[in-house]
């Protein structure tokens, strides 16, 4: 094989979708947290190769919604939601490259949101407006790893404190202690029907949740100071959680299922997205030192795994990642009571950038390993 794996999906996925807010089953063209995934895993390729195709895809795919005085087409900061501050990683690349005043506005708006937003007793930030008094853990990778970069880079360290707490109170609210998995919500008020009257959270261990929080917490990693008095904790928390989620990885295939612990029970699923972030995590948490040679091992095995499995190539040479669960949340109409049930209902589809970005950055980091064994 001439070029990497990583290099071979990246190519193929940049000419089946030039835009990547048209895929097929995106509802409309808008600002999105998708979108954010794949551009962050390209400005990552753009990073390692200097491919300046990568480059080109980022800012075109940016500059269809970032206006010249800052502001984002579609995007709405009333809206208090999460999800809409991942799309902004990538302006920091852009502002780097071109030093256009219109990149930092559109962050700085970000981050006005986020100065805002509502929060719970805690300081914790509600996942939506429409979700009062939630905390979910996907929003942690949507919203920590942009602010510790703009704490970085723009000196405004303050932001270095309400990341940590972010992270720490996520873990505390949302671990049991029997298995060390992370539920997939938590509900402060107690109010949703799939809160737990007594812990608030919701009942099962989503694969994806967990794996967007072990990516925001080694993205963050890269630029929370050495000396802040959090960061120890926090290496500790992803430590203990990830031995929780080597536990649960599957034997014969090196994947993770859709719902983490309940692997041999009807209807569960191998399924990729999640497969993929813990592949990334556990190798760059490796690559960096957080983690035991175990974790890169771990993620070897699903690297393979994901080849074995997800990889397909059609007849027309293009290349795809398959089993990655469509989407998943909880509450809202029609009701998601984040049951079993309800989380194995989902459709599975491929090439969504919810697991194709991960697996482009679980490559990197395994393509990182092997050059350093060299």
């Amino acid at each position: 094989m001439s070029k990497p794996w990583s290099q071979i999906m990246s190519e193929s996925f940049m000419e089946q979708y030039p835009l990547v807010s048209d895929m097929p089953f995106q509802k409309r063209r808008c600002w999105n947290y998708e979108n954010g995934c794949i551009l962050t895993a390209f400005e990552r390729m753009w990073r390692k190769t200097g491919d300046d195709r990568y480059w080109n895809y980022i800012r075109e795919n940016m500059d269809l919604f970032i206006r010249e005085d800052g502001t984002i087409d579609t995007y709405s900061l009333e809206e208090y939601n999460v999800d809409m501050i991942n799309q902004g990683k990538t302006l920091f690349f852009m502002y780097e490259r071109t030093g256009e005043a219109k990149y930092r506005k559109a962050l700085d708006l970000l981050v006005t949101q986020l100065k805002g937003h509502p929060r719970t007793s805690e300081g914790g930030l509600w996942h939506k407006k429409i979700y009062p008094f939630q905390m979910w853990l996907d929003g942690v990778y949507m919203t920590s790893p942009l602010l510790a970069q703009y704490a970085s880079q723009f000196d405004e360290h303050e932001w270095y404190d309400d990341i940590a707490n972010e992270i720490l109170l996520m873990e505390r609210v949302s671990r049991d202690p029997k298995t060390g998995l992370l539920y997939h919500g938590w509900d402060e008020s107690r109010e949703q029907r799939w809160a737990d009257p007594v812990t608030g959270c919701s009942p099962e261990f989503w694969g994806r949740a967990v794996g967007w929080y072990v990516m925001a917490i080694v993205d963050v990693l890269d630029y929370l100071p050495v000396d802040h008095p959090k960061r120890g904790q926090i290496i500790g928390i992803f430590y203990r959680l990830a031995e929780a989620i080597v536990a649960v990885q599957d034997e014969e295939s090196g994947l993770w299922y859709q719902v983490l612990n309940k692997g041999g029970e009807k209807g569960n699923y191998l399924e990729a997205s999640a497969s993929s972030m813990f592949t990334c995590a556990f190798a760059k948490g490796a690559n960096k030192g957080y983690l035991g040679g175990w974790a890169l091992e771990s993620a070897r095995r699903g690297y393979q795994g994901l080849l074995d499995r997800y990889f397909e190539r059609d007849e027309d040479g293009t290349m795809h990642l398959n089993g990655i669960c469509s989407v998943a949340g909880l509450g809202n109409k029609p009701y998601r009571d984040g049951s079993y049930e309800y989380y194995l209902s989902e459709p599975i589809r491929r090439d969504d950038p919810k697991g194709f970005a991960p697996f482009v950055m679980a490559c990197l980091e395994i393509e990182a390993a092997d050059e350093a064994k060299k």
